[in-house]
């Protein structure tokens, strides 16, 4: 590759690294600020939203969550994705919905 693209390419890049570093910036505070609106009022999420932040925590990792100012503390929300993944595997309640046919043999 060429010097000069090289170079164009890192300095993109680097554009685009401090362009993210900012949003994450804005994002945490925001939440921060949301945090201390509440003064430690519960939130009730439904099911959906469970769902939705347990698969978005599981992608960023406990690690990193204990660093970030979450409204909901890192270890719930990696209980809420054990509780989704065993839901997913969970086949007894599958099993019982579906009905049970003939094998295309006529009693008759």
């Amino acid at each position: 590759m060429p010097p000069l693209l090289t170079f164009l390419l890192m300095v993109a890049s680097g554009c685009v690294h401090r362009h993210q570093l900012i949003v994450v910036e804005f994002l945490q505070a925001e939440n921060r600020l949301l945090k201390e609106r509440l003064r430690g009022k519960r939130i009730r999420f439904t099911d959906a939203e469970r769902a939705l932040l347990a698969r978005k925590a599981k992608a960023v990792g406990r690690k990193a969550l204990l660093g970030l100012d979450t409204l909901v503390s890192p270890d719930t929300l990696m209980r809420w994705h054990r509780r989704l993944v065993a839901q997913k595997w969970d086949c007894g309640k599958r099993r019982s919905q579906v009905a049970r046919g003939s094998c295309g043999r006529s009693n008759g």
